[in-house]
């Protein structure tokens, strides 16, 4: 492993980072209100509209939010996602911890680097995959873990090695490690009411098979039955929709900033900008020529929080756009060229400063 400096050194903040992790948190609060009161707005003004366009039929919305049950659930999710998210993370990866005598030099360097960041030292994990990433989680600076694959110990040097578990204590020091564990609830809860809501309307669709001849002589009624049913689902998945579309946009924007930070932290912990710039350029040729199906298996949903990005064909399929596009949704991190031209402007700082 690479010398690296001993004892705690003096850490310089990111207050541009504190400032987007602030409004974060606070956007992870406020969005599932917002999100209950537009939904519950377009069912009591969208579906009897609708209703009486279609069929006749006159309602009296009785949908209402419970909002102690609301904030009841918003906690428990935020909690849940605060207490469990980074061990859901590591389980969906197979992530295996491992102790000192099997990783001596990796250990050894993790704890030195910890140290000079003046952080417990993390604990460790490996994932059994040739292609090469590594990513921290945890709850706190104080319960956390860094994750490198089998394919980047073998990529890369000692030098780069430590550069990039470098670039992982930093994301812990700066703290959005939490944060974004937290943050990717969000999207995760806005999806499951869109599929919930999607099965929903596929089930009424599927039983109105069974409705074709009807003793009621009322037909207007069942007709307003089953519109009520398929246009509140309709709605529901329409809103859920643009609010996984904000929440996921918001999910993405954080972790693009926050890795330029996580760069700048690493070449501060290290003194050597270039071996990230290496290491990075490294890791991006081993995953481009990686299978699709090893990438796959790094996802686990976690693909935002990888030092550098998946760039497997969820977005694109035969050369051709998909659902997903990059035109819809920016990349998880910036552009690897781009962060290596910035490490290479530290390092030629730090060379005039010397």
């Amino acid at each position: 492993m690479s010398a690296v400096r001993a004892g705690p050194m003096e850490w310089e903040p990111d207050r541009a980072l504190q400032a987007r992790l602030a409004v974060g948190l606070s956007l992870i609060v406020v969005f599932p209100f917002v999100f209950a009161v537009v939904l519950e707005w377009s069912l009591t003004t969208i579906v009897p509209g609708v209703t009486v366009a279609l069929t006749g039929v006159e309602m009296d919305p009785s949908f209402a939010i419970d909002w102690r049950l609301l904030v009841g659930a918003v906690l428990v999710g935020l909690v849940g996602q605060y207490a469990y998210g980074d061990r859901i993370a590591l389980r969906s990866l197979d992530a295996r911890p491992v102790d000192h005598d099997e990783y001596p030099e990796l250990h050894a360097t993790v704890s030195r680097l910890a140290q000079q960041a003046d952080l417990p030292t993390p604990d460790l994990a490996v994932i059994d995959t040739d292609a090469p990433n590594a990513f921290a989680t945890g709850r706190s600076r104080e319960s956390a873990t860094v994750v490198v694959t089998e394919g980047l110990l073998a990529a890369l040097d000692d030098d780069e090695l430590a550069a990039v578990l470098a670039h992982e204590i930093a994301h812990l020091k700066n703290g959005d490690v939490t944060v974004m564990t937290i943050a990717y609830l969000l999207p995760t809860l806005t999806y499951l009411v869109a599929t919930s809501a999607y099965t929903i309307l596929r089930t009424v669709f599927r039983s109105l098979q069974y409705m074709r001849t009807s003793h009621d002589n009322d037909g207007r009624a069942v007709a307003a039955v089953i519109v009520v049913i398929v246009v509140t689902t309709l709605v529901t998945i329409a809103v859920s929709a643009l609010f996984w579309i904000a929440s996921y946009l918001l999910y993405r924007l954080l972790c693009r900033y926050r890795e330029h930070a996580a760069d700048r932290g690493a070449a501060q912990l290290t003194g050597d900008p270039l071996a990230l710039a290496s290491a990075l350029a490294t890791i991006d040729e081993e995953l481009s020529a990686a299978q699709d199906r090893d990438l796959r298996e790094l996802d686990g949903g976690v693909e935002a929080l990888y030092v550098a990005p998946l760039d497997f064909a969820q977005f694109t399929e035969d050369g051709d756009d998909g659902l997903l596009s990059k035109d819809l949704f920016p990349e998880t991190h910036p552009d690897t060229d781009e962060r290596i031209a910035h490490l290479q402007d530290l390092a030629a700082e730090l060379e005039t400063a010397g």
